[in-house]
């Protein structure tokens, strides 16, 4: 039986090959799954992905499902007992950017009706295809990330640099880059 040709990053783990196939590069149209990625992706910082991933179970819990209204509302303490939390990394700047980056969020959900409707403006509403051959030609930032980094920083979120966001460009599909060879990689239609 032939498996399945996936981008090389996935390798044998079976966190990785579930993220890569069912979630990594798939359009996200969905607030929450925003948020969620925002709290994800800034806590990776410095970090693997593999160790978020094995985490997030304990960061649903933690940031109340993410429920970004929720979030928004924690309080100092709340916040303050996260840095005795196992489930999560406990780093405070990161575990505060949450409630902050929660707030930033509301106000640009009252300014463009979602924060859909505003992350994906910076690419046109449409998915950007990167058509790599192999994940060495895969960049860490792009003109796009760099701008909404840019855009985000300026309206006061924090841990969302262009590297972070482009990340969760890729995660939440605004930008495939699946290898061309991947089973996961769609052509333009």
């Amino acid at each position: 039986m032939k498996t399945k040709q996936r981008c090389a990053w996935a390798g044998n783990d079976p966190i990785y090959i579930k993220y890569h196939d069912e979630e990594w590069g798939v359009p996200v149209h969905d607030d929450k799954i925003h948020f969620e990625f925002l709290i994800l992706e800034g806590a990776q910082a410095g970090l693997s992905w593999k160790t978020i991933l094995n985490r997030r179970i304990g960061y649903k819990k933690a940031f109340k499902n993410f429920d970004v209204i929720k979030v928004a509302k924690m309080t100092d303490q709340e916040l303050e007992s996260l840095m005795f939390d196992p489930g999560i990394i406990r780093n405070r700047l990161k575990i505060f950017a949450a409630r902050k980056n929660a707030k930033v969020f509301l106000d640009i959900q009252k300014e463009f009706g979602s924060f859909d409707s505003y992350i994906w403006g910076f690419v046109e509403n449409k998915t950007i295809f990167g058509n790599r051959k192999t994940t060495k030609d895969l960049p860490a930032t792009s003109k796009e990330s760099d701008e909404l980094s840019k855009d985000l920083k300026k309206r006061g979120m924090s841990f969302v640099g262009s590297t972070i966001m482009y990340a969760h460009m890729q995660a939440t599909g605004l930008v495939n880059d699946h290898t061309i060879d991947c089973c996961c990689f769609k052509l333009k239609s």
